[in-house]
C-alpha cells in the first residue's frame, strides 16, 4: 500500500512537505498549492494520508473563524495528558492550517473515498521515540531505521513529511494509536 504523509502549511505561500512511500522506498520534496498535492493523490492513489495539521474543529465550534471558549479536542487534550507539546488549533496561523487542512480532507476524499485520511502530528512522533524534533542528524538516523534515506532532505518541512508517512506506516501495521473523541483523532505511534 502506498502512503502519502503531508506537512501541510497554513498557506500555499509556504511550503508544505510531502514524502510518498512505495514498495518501501520513499519520493519527498516540497509542494505548494492545493493543485499541486492533489495532483501527487491522483497520481499515486496512496492507501493512507498521513497529514501534519488539525483535520477537525473542538466540539461545540461552528467554524474556525467563530470564537468561543472551545479550544481544543478531545484528541488535543489526550495528547497534553501524556505531555506532548503542541499549539492549539484556535491560535493565530493555527487558524489558517487548520481550515486548510480540514479542506484538504475534503478534496482528497472527493478524488477516491476509499483514501483513508488520518490526522498525525511529528512531534509526537518523534516525542514517542524520544527523538530531538529539530535534530536533522537523529531525525535522518530514525527514517533509515524504517528503510528511508532521508539525506537528500533540504528542509524540516521534508524532514516531517517523512515522519508523517511512517506514522501512516506504522498505523497501516497496527501499530500506531488513535487518540480520539468525538470531535476528532490524531495517529501517534503506538510504543
Amino acid at each position: 500500500m502506498k502512503i502519502l504523509g503531508l506537512d501541510l502549511a497554513g498557506s500555499e505561500r509556504r511550503n508544505t512537505g510531502y514524502c510518498i512511500i512505495r514498495k518501501g522506498r520513499a519520493e519527498y520534496g516540497i509542494l505548494h498549492t492545493d493543485e499541486e498535492i492533489l495532483r501527487v493523490v491522483k497520481k499515486e492513489m496512496p492507501g493512507i494520508v498521513a497529514i501534519d495539521a488539525p483535520l477537525s474543529l473542538p466540539e461545540g465550534r461552528k467554524g474556525i473563524e467563530k470564537r468561543n471558549d472551545k479550544h481544543f479536542r478531545k484528541c488535543d487534550i489526550l495528547l497534553r495528558e501524556r505531555g506532548i507539546r503542541f499549539f492549539p488549533i484556535t491560535l493565530g496561523p493555527m487558524r489558517m492550517l487548520t481550515k486548510r487542512g480540514m479542506g484538504i480532507k475534503k478534496k482528497i476524499q472527493r478524488i477516491n473515498k476509499k483514501i483513508k485520511v488520518i490526522e498525525v502530528f511529528p512531534g509526537a512522533t518523534y516525542d514517542s521515540f524520544g527523538i530531538k524534533r529539530k535534530s536533522r542528524k537523529e531525525i535522518l538516523r530514525w527514517a533509515k531505521k524504517f528503510g528511508i534515506d532521508g539525506s537528500r532532505a533540504k528542509t524540516q518541512d521534508e524532514l516531517d513529511a517523512i515522519a508523517c508517512a511512517i506514522t501512516g506506516i506504522l498505523y497501516a501495521n497496527g501499530k500506531g494509536e488513535e487518540l480520539k473523541g468525538k470531535d476528532g483523532t490524531i495517529v501517534i505511534p503506538k510504543i
